[in-house]
């Protein structure tokens, strides 16, 4: 069963809130989870209402049954010197060197040292064990980058070939490409009921897949709910107009006579209805191309209001209902 989940996804499709909802919905019944951002925009801090995420493990939501959600934000510049602190024991020289700029100047100029620090925290918050032998964590859920970028991100190994071929970062890169690799990670994919998302989509976990890297489930996030059934959808597509009319004077809104108040409105109303029509077509054809992809599909409904804390408890217990146990 998978213990590290990435949750990725083209901008715009809301990844970071579905994170967030997984790592509620995953720490329910007593569990711990951490949740992990590696891009520093400090979206979880603002989900969940509370103060920026520091470069340290805290405790940020209790889930239902007193499960715990831990978060933590990864800053790369920290990250290098606990890597400098580990492998080469410089403690107070490390922290001479961010003064002096050296720690930004060697993850800039090295994306995949960059990379190889992100996903190594995570990991090694994955393989972490407690004094009694327990795993510290029982999930750890990544906030991880965008569609387009996912899959070089998570293959370090490619990425510090160049780098090293031997030594303390080879290494590290080995240890954390076997858990990313292995059956404990799960690379879930975040999109809208859209063509453009959907197809980045399936670009994405077709790259995932040509890398040996391990796909989970796709979430359909945003989904608006139906608002006419599939024979008031024809109806509407084909602009039948006597029967909206006919509908309209049943319904207590006058005659259907020429210039009456349900005359009126048919022409508005059918045109709302042809563009509602026009989305659920749509939607259907973008469900029927996910689900090609042979993944898991689950869907989050639009909470209109926007997502506030209440809301992310929402969608996290509509998820968990989902998600196997």
């Amino acid at each position: 069963m998978s213990r590290l989940h990435v949750v990725s996804g083209k901008g715009g499709t809301g990844k970071t809130t579905v994170a967030a909802a997984l790592a509620l919905a995953l720490a329910a019944d007593g569990r711990r989870t951490l949740l992990v951002e590696v891009e520093g925009r400090q979206g979880i801090a603002q989900l969940f209402e509370t103060e920026p995420l520091p470069y340290e493990e805290r405790k940020i939501a209790t889930a239902p049954g007193g499960g715990e959600v831990h978060a933590l934000a990864i800053d790369p510049e920290f990250a290098l010197l606990d890597y400098l602190h580990m492998f080469y024991k410089l403690g107070s020289a490390g922290r001479a060197l961010k003064k002096l700029g050296a720690i930004d100047f060697a993850t800039t100029i090295a994306p995949g040292l960059r990379d190889v620090l992100l996903t190594g925290k995570a990991c090694e918050a994955v393989r972490r064990k407690g004094k009694d032998g327990r795993f510290a964590y029982d999930s750890v859920i990544m906030d991880a980058p965008p569609t387009g970028r996912i899959t070089r991100f998570l293959n370090v190994n490619h990425e510090v070939a160049g780098l090293a071929r031997t030594g303390p970062i080879h290494n590290q890169a080995q240890a954390v490409m076997r858990v990313l690799k292995s059956p404990q990670t799960a690379v879930h994919m975040v999109t809208l009921l859209e063509e453009m998302p959907v197809q980045e989509t399936a670009d994405g976990i077709a790259e995932l897949r040509s890398d040996g890297l391990p796909t989970g489930a796709v979430i359909v996030n945003m989904v608006r709910p139906a608002i006419l059934d599939h024979e008031a959808v024809d109806a509407a597509a084909n602009g039948r107009r006597t029967a909206v009319a006919k509908a309209l004077s049943q319904a207590g809104l006058g005659g259907a006579r020429r210039g009456g108040l349900a005359e009126r409105l048919v022409d508005p109303l059918l045109e709302q209805a042809r563009e509602h029509a026009e989305r659920v077509a749509l939607e259907r054809t973008q469900r029927s191309e996910l689900a090609g992809l042979d993944l898991p599909l689950h869907e989050l409904e639009l909470l209109t209001d926007g997502v506030d804390l209440a809301g992310l408890y929402r969608l996290a217990a509509d998820l968990r209902k989902q998600w196997p146990s």
